[in-house]
């Protein structure tokens, strides 16, 4: 997000503020004592009287933190407080003490849930760092206590996340049963996103689309032509470039059919578009009505059982597929170890 300089400085200065100004401060419940959640909520949060001011915001600058998170994800306080076994008075107010800290608003209120404020926004990446930092503590203090636990939060896109993803899973959580995981499953540019915010640790993409993300290649796939049953056979049983001009082709959007659209740029083919869709599925599915021709790769067209034929094309193309690390010297052990994993299983499991 492309912020007013003066927003930017200004969310940084306020960061400052909350981490070493905040020294002086508690937390000073309203909470409604009534309810019996609220007390408990008023005890976690209003512990802090019973600390020294320092020792105090040390704990809530981490805890507010979390909450901010949660409320960020979530974009709603009341699904943050479920998140977080607190309630929605308690997430309310812990985000008016940062607020009040800070000098400025970090989310707009609404009918419809809360929304990151330009400020919140600029302030999210640094406090996603922060809670990285103390989940890589954690995991680094039971990796020298003999124990294998953590956290892993891993972005894939559909037809990993379909095809592979199940794989990985299945045989991490067999070999480490105590490392939680956490997949997020969306396009190319929201993994890129999530890995812009720390949202997750570590993410499948594809070299087309890998931006400023170092990328460990794991495998290489090549690119076919899917058409419907009653197309005419091409010559050679290839498809080339030529015969793909000015033909109707299914497409699915930017952030999800990078390789085909770089393929068409590259070798200048005029297409006529009639559908527009957002899964493989469906792309599948309406090449098999007849609607078009399309191109996808490998993965997505083993045993495949639509009406449908599948041809290589020529020159050959291939789509890379990797795995990117925001920080690969910094990761948590529990990271490092999945990091690994899916390595191994990509050399061992998938055909190229």
């Amino acid at each position: 997000m492309n912020l007013p300089k003066s927003a930017g400085q200004s969310a940084k200065s306020g960061l400052k503020r909350l981490t070493e100004r905040g020294r002086n401060s508690t937390i000073k419940k309203k909470i409604d004592s009534k309810h019996p959640q609220d007390e408990k909520d008023s005890q976690k949060i209003g512990r802090l009287r019973t600390k020294t001011r320092r020792e105090a915001w040390d704990f809530m600058t981490l805890f507010s933190y979390e909450i901010f998170d949660a409320v960020a994800r979530q974009g709603s306080f009341n699904k943050a407080a479920q998140q977080l076994h607190l309630t929605p008075s308690a997430i309310s107010h812990a985000i008016a003490v940062m607020e009040t800290e800070l000098g400025f608003t970090l989310f707009n209120r609404g009918k419809n849930g809360v929304t990151m404020t330009s400020y919140g926004a600029s302030l999210y990446p640094s406090i996603r760092a922060v809670l990285n930092s103390d989940e890589a503590l954690q995991q680094s203090i039971a990796r020298l206590n003999g124990l294998e636990k953590g956290k892993v939060k891993l972005g894939a896109f559909n037809s990993v996340c379909a095809r592979l993803m199940p794989g990985i899973l299945k045989s991490f959580m067999a070999h480490y049963p105590q490392i939680e995981v956490e997949v997020y499953q969306g396009t190319y540019d929201d993994v890129k996103e999530w890995l812009r915010t720390g949202q997750v640790d570590m993410a499948f993409l594809s070299s087309t689309c890998r931006e400023e993300f170092p990328l460990t290649e794991l495998f290489r796939e090549p690119l076919l032509c899917i058409v419907p049953q009653d197309w005419p056979a091409p010559p050679d049983g290839v498809m080339t470039p030529a015969l793909m001009n000015g033909q109707s082709f299914v497409v699915q959007c930017d952030a999800t059919d990078a390789e085909m659209r770089q393929f068409l740029k590259k070798y200048s083919i005029g297409t006529e578009r009639r559908c527009h869709v957002i899964d493989d599925q469906s792309n599948i599915a309406m090449v098999e009505a007849g609607l078009g021709i399309s191109i996808m790769p490998q993965m997505l067209l083993r045993n495949c059982t639509a009406a449908v034929k599948i041809y290589p094309i020529e020159p050959e193309e291939y789509r890379t597929v990797g795995l990117a690390v925001p920080r690969p010297t910094a990761m948590a052990p529990a990271v490092e170890q999945m990091f690994h994993h899916i390595i191994d299983y990509c050399k061992e499991n998938v055909v190229q």
